[in-house]
């Protein structure tokens, strides 16, 4: 499961969209926060964090292209490191 959180502070440009179309991916928990204390990427872009890395993007949909981008890096990498460590 990944663990996708939103700034409700970010809302302002758009990520409420991408926060409701994530809450339909099996994969994705989704989590909305006051404050997540980036407060000066949150004022001038779209932005999450996934599994803890922030995400940025000029635009809400770019932002959910870039978070799926994110998350498929990460399983890619979870992968590779469950290989290597069943290889041990």
């Amino acid at each position: 499961m990944h663990i996708v959180e939103f700034c409700v502070s970010n809302m302002h440009h758009g990520t409420d969209k991408v926060m409701e179309r994530l809450e339909n991916d099996p994969r994705v928990d989704v989590i909305e926060y006051g404050c997540l204390g980036n407060c000066g990427e949150c004022f001038l872009s779209p932005y999450a964090l996934v599994n803890g890395e922030a995400v940025f993007a000029e635009t809400a949909e770019k932002l959910y292209d870039l978070i799926m981008q994110e998350i498929e890096k990460q399983e890619a990498e979870k992968s590779a490191l469950d290989k290597l460590l069943d290889d041990l």
